[in-house]
């Protein structure tokens, strides 16, 4: 098993807090689903695999790459409720992050209290959730604000 704090730097690097929002139509009810993953080249599955073993839950699985400049990887992931709930948020609320993606995961971490209390059932929360999902991973949507077309901004 890897320690916390490995846990908590390959997430500052490598891992992402993801949410799905689906809106209400005729043919479905709104839906919420939040997931946690660490995505690495196909070399590092052991270490994905201890991750597992060191979280007690979730999934290893391949990811085929068919994207330019991309290798074939292994994502480690979390996406049940019930243990984004009772493993995955406890963890990170007594290891913090020290990247931007703790405002990530503090984000992510209110979407999973809205959905644990069925807040998501409604319209207006969804739209708040939707807004909150908006505020995620922003550094990288800043990053690619500032590049030019040459590359990055001097």
């Amino acid at each position: 098993m890897v320690s916390a704090d490995y846990i908590v730097g390959l997430t500052d690097g490598e891992g992402c807090f993801y949410v799905n929002v689906r809106d209400r139509n005729s043919r479905w009810t709104p839906k919420v689903e939040t997931h946690f993953y660490i995505k690495l080249r196909e070399d590092n599955k052991e270490l994905l695999e201890e991750i597992k073993e060191s979280f007690g839950c979730g999934a290893v699985y391949f990811q085929k790459e068919n994207r330019p400049n991309h290798s074939p990887c292994y994502r480690f992931e979390i996406n049940s409720q019930r243990d984004i709930n009772n493993v995955l948020v406890p963890f990170f609320e007594k290891n913090p992050l020290h990247s931007p993606k703790k405002n990530d995961f503090e984000i992510f971490r209110k979407i999973v209290l809205m959905v644990q209390t069925g807040e998501h059932k409604t319209q207006t929360c969804l739209l708040k959730m939707r807004n909150l999902k908006m505020q995620m991973n922003g550094w990288a949507r800043r990053m690619r604000e500032i590049r030019t077309s040459g590359g990055n901004a001097k």
